[in-house]
C-alpha cells in the first residue's frame, strides 16, 4: 500500500479499510506504511483528526513510540503523526491528554536519536500551548527541566520547543525556583540573543513567567548577563521601535515583573524612559486589539503601587483618552462581512467580538484603577473622561465576571476621592449596581465591592442613606461571618463607617443583626479586624442617649469584651481603643455605673494611668474625666469613690509630666474633682 500526500481523499478511503489492521502488523514495512498513510490523511483536516482519534488508533501509536524494540523510523513517524493530531482542536488535545500522550512523549526524550527527540519536543510544544495541557508534569520530575536545558544547543527547533514547554510548566513559586536553580536564566539569556524571532519570543515569555512575583529569581535575572550585556539591557534592546511590537510587549512585561519584584527600582531609566513609554505606545489605536489589552494590563501592573509612576503615566502621550477608547471598542469592518456566513460562523464571530470588547473594557478599567489609586488630580482627570462613570456602571452589570471585577476595582480606586463621593458618585447612583453586585458574587468581586462600599458609607457620602435603605446592614453582617478574613474585615469596616454619627435605630439594627456573640468572635480575629471591631463599638457607643440605651441592652457583654482586650497580649494601639470605649461608656449618664460597679475595671484604669505608654495613660485619664465630670448627677459620689482608690493622688503625680497632651488631660481631670 502506497499513500501520497497529494491523494488525500483517495487515501482517506483506503486508510479507513486497512491502516488500522496494518498498524498492528508484525511486518515493520507494512506498519511504517500504515503510519505514513495515517499521517498524510490527517494533515490539514480537523474532521479526519477527530475520526482517527475516535477509531482508537492513538493507543497503538503510543505503544509504537514507547517500544524500544521498534526501529527509530517507525517511532519518529508515529510521533510526528501524534504531533499532527495535536494540531487540531482543543477537544482533540483533551482526548490525547486523557489517553496519556504526554508521559510517553516525555519518556521519548531519553532517546539517543536526535530525530525522535525533536519529534517528541515538537508534539509536546503543540500540546503545551493549550490550556488543558498537564503542565504540572514539566517540573514533577526535577530531572526533566535539567534534561530539557541540556537539549537546547542541539537545534533551533529544540530551542523554540523547550522555551515554550518551560513557559507552560513555570506556574508556581517552586517551579520558578527549580528552573532558576537548574540554570534556566543563563540559557534563556543566550536565547534572547538568537537571530531567530521564533526563538526569542518563547524565551521572553519564559523569562517573564520566572520573574512574576518572585523576588529571588528576579534579582538573579537582573544581575545576569550574556555577551557582555546585562539581561535588563538585552530586554531594553528588544523594546526598540524597530523590533516587532509583540517582542517589545514581551520585553516590557519582563522588565515590569522584575520591577514589581523589587529587582529594578521605579527611578531606573529602564522603567521611566523605556518600559513605561513603550507600554503607553502599545495601547494606541493603531495596535492590534490583543496587544492593546496586554499593554494596558501590564501598564496597570507596572503603576499599581508607585505614586510617581502613576503621575508620569497619566501625563504620557495622551494615555487617559487612549485608555478610554478601549471602552468604546467597535469591531473593524472586514471584507469577509460581505461573504455569506453560516449561522454558526456568524454566532462564532459575534462571540469573538463580544470577548474582544470585554477584554478591552477590563484592561481599561484595570489601568484606570492603578492610575487613580493615590492622586486626586489624576482621579479628577479620569472621571472627566467621556462618560467614564456610565461605562463603570455598565461594567458592574456586565455578564463577564472579569469585567465586573475590573470595573469595581476602578470604582474602588476613584471612591477614595472625597470630592467625587459627594458629586459624581451621587449623580450616577453607583451604589445601586454595587449593591446588586454584592448579591452572590465571587469572593474576588465581593472583596473589592465591599471595600468600595466602606468608602460609600463614610459620613460625608450622600450615598450612605440609600445604601442603608437597601438592606446593607444584613449584607455586611453576613460578610463578617465569611471564611475569608478580607471579607470579614470589609464587613466590619463598613459597619464601623455606617455606625459613625448614625441614628439610634441604625445602631440598634446593626447590633441586632450582628449579635454580641459574633462581636466576641471578631475580637479573636487578626489585629486589623479586631481594631475595626473595636472601632465599631466606639461608634455605637457615642452620644449619651445612645450609650445608655445600648449599655442597657448589652452592657454586661460589652464590659466583658473590653476586659478581654485589656487583659490580653495585644498591642498598645488595640488597648488604646478598648480604653476609648470605656471613656465613651463613662460619658453616658446611666452607663457610668457599669464601670463604677466593676472593681476590676477601676483597678485596670488606675494601672493604665501609670503605664509606660503615654497614649494609654491619656485614654485612661480621659475615661476618669468622664466619670468625675462635676456637672453630671452623682459626680460627688463617683469622685469620692475614685479618690479612695488613689486616683487623685496619681493625677497629682502625673501633673509633673513633660508631655503636653498628657498634661492637658491630667489638668482637665483634676479640675473636675470638687475639692481640687
Amino acid at each position: 500500500m502506497t499513500c501520497w500526500l497529494g491523494a488525500v481523499d483517495q487515501c482517506d478511503v483506503e486508510c479507513s479499510r486497512s491502516y488500522v489492521d496494518e498498524l498492528y502488523s508484525s511486518e515493520e514495512d507494512k506498519c511504517l506504511e500504515a503510519i505514513v498513510c495515517l499521517k498524510n490523511s490527517v494533515i490539514g483536516s480537523n474532521r479526519q483528526k477527530g475520526h482517527v482519534i475516535a477509531q482508537g488508533v492513538v493507543p497503538r501509536l503510543l505503544q509504537l513510540v514507547g517500544d524500544n524494540m521498534m526501529p527509530t523510523q517507525i517511532k519518529v513517524e508515529a510521533t510526528i503523526t501524534l504531533g499532527s493530531l495535536a494540531k487540531g482542536t482543543e477537544d482533540h488535545i483533551k482526548a490525547l491528554v486523557d489517553l496519556g500522550v504526554v508521559p510517553v512523549l516525555i519518556n521519548g526524550l531519553a532517546s539517543e536519536e536526535a530525530r525522535l527527540i525533536e519529534a517528541c519536543l515538537r508534539c509536546l510544544r503543540t500540546i503545551f500551548e493549550f490550556p488543558c495541557a498537564p503542565v504540572g508534569l514539566v517540573c514533577q520530575d526535577e530531572n526533566l527541566p535539567l534534561h530539557l536545558l541540556s537539549l537546547i544547543p542541539h537545534s533551533v527547533s529544540n530551542q523554540v520547543c523547550i522555551a515554550t514547554i518551560l513557559t507552560a510548566g513555570c506556574k508556581t513559586l517552586d517551579n520558578q525556583n527549580l528552573l532558576c536553580g537548574q540554570g534556566a536564566v543563563p540559557a534563556l539569556a543566550a536565547l534572547l540573543c538568537s537571530p531567530h524571532y521564533k526563538v526569542q519570543m518563547p524565551s521572553l515569555r519564559c523569562l517573564a513567567n520566572m520573574c512574576f512575583q518572585n523576588q529571588k529569581v528576579s534579582a538573579i535575572v537582573a544581575t545576569s548577563s550574556f555577551g557582555g550585556k546585562s539581561v535588563p539591557d538585552l530586554l531594553v534592546g528588544l523594546m526598540a521601535r524597530d523590533k516587532p511590537s509583540e517582542m517589545q510587549m514581551a520585553a516590557a512585561r519582563c522588565i515590569t515583573y522584575m520591577h514589581r519584584a523589587v529587582a529594578i527600582s521605579a527611578e531606573d531609566p529602564k522603567i521611566l524612559y523605556r518600559t513605561l513609554p513603550c507600554l503607553v505606545r502599545l495601547c494606541k489605536k493603531d495596535r492590534p486589539c490583543e496587544e492593546r489589552v496586554t499593554a494596558a494590563e501590564t501598564l496597570a501592573y507596572l503603576t499599581e503601587v508607585d505614586t510617581e509612576l502613576q503621575r508620569l503615566a497619566s501625563i504620557s502621550n495622551h494615555l487617559v483618552p487612549t485608555l478610554s477608547e478601549l471602552l468604546r471598542y467597535q469591531p473593524e469592518p472586514s471584507h469577509t462581512q460581505s461573504m455569506q456566513l453560516t449561522p454558526s460562523q456568524t454566532a462564532q464571530r459575534l462571540e469573538q467580538e463580544v470577548k474582544i470588547a470585554q477584554d478591552m473594557k477590563q484592561a481599561a478599567f484595570r489601568a484606570f484603577a492603578s492610575l487613580g489609586a493615590n492622586d486626586e488630580d489624576i482621579r479628577k482627570k479620569i472621571i472627566e473622561t467621556d462618560n467614564l462613570m456610565d461605562h463603570i456602571v455598565s461594567g458592574l452589570q456586565d455578564p463577564s465576571p472579569r469585567v465586573q471585577l475590573a470595573a469595581v476595582r476602578c470604582l474602588h480606586s476613584l471612591s477614595r476621592s472625597v470630592q467625587q463621593l459627594r458629586t459624581t458618585f451621587q449623580d450616577h447612583s453607583v451604589w445601586r449596581p454595587l449593591m446588586q453586585l454584592l448579591q452572590g458574587a465571587s469572593d474576588d468581586i465581593l472583596t473589592v465591592a465591599s471595600s468600595t462600599l466602606c468608602n460609600l458609607l463614610l459620613e460625608f457620602s450622600p450615598s450612605k442613606e440609600p445604601i442603608l435603605e437597601s438592606g446593607a446592614v444584613d449584607l455586611l453582617c453576613g460578610l463578617t461571618r465569611r471564611q475569608d478574613p478580607a471579607l470579614r474585615l470589609n464587613g466590619i469596616w463598613a459597619l464601623m463607617n455606617m455606625a459613625f454619627q448614625a441614628e439610634q435605630k441604625i445602631k440598634s439594627q446593626i447590633l441586632h443583626a450582628l449579635g454580641t456573640d459574633q462581636i466576641f468572635r471578631l475580637l479573636s480575629d487578626p489585629e486589623v479586624v479586631l481594631m475595626k471591631t473595636l472601632g465599631l463599638l466606639r461608634n455605637l457607643l457615642s452620644t449619651k442617649p445612645h450609650i445608655d440605651h445600648i449599655m442597657g441592652l448589652h452592657g454586661n457583654q460589652i464590659m466583658q469584651a473590653v476586659v478581654l482586650i485589656l487583659e490580653g497580649t495585644h498591642s498598645a494601639e488595640v488597648k488604646e481603643q478598648a480604653l476609648c470605649i470605656l471613656a465613651n461608656i463613662g460619658d453616658g449618664e446611666l452607663a457610668k455605673e457599669y464601670i463604677m460597679a466593676n472593681e476590676d475595671v477601676l483597678k485596670k484604669l488606675t494601672d493604665y494611668m501609670m503605664h509606660s505608654n503615654v497614649k494609654l495613660q491619656i485614654a485612661a485619664i480621659f475615661c476618669i474625666s468622664n466619670l468625675v465630670w462635676r456637672e453630671e448627677a452623682g459626680s460627688s459620689e463617683r469622685q469620692a469613690r475614685l479618690r479612695d482608690l488613689g486616683v487623685y493622688k496619681l493625677l497629682q503625680q502625673l501633673i509633673m509630666t513633660s508631655d503636653t497632651l498628657l498634661f492637658d488631660k491630667v489638668k482637665t481631670a483634676m479640675t473636675q474633682f470638687s475639692d481640687a
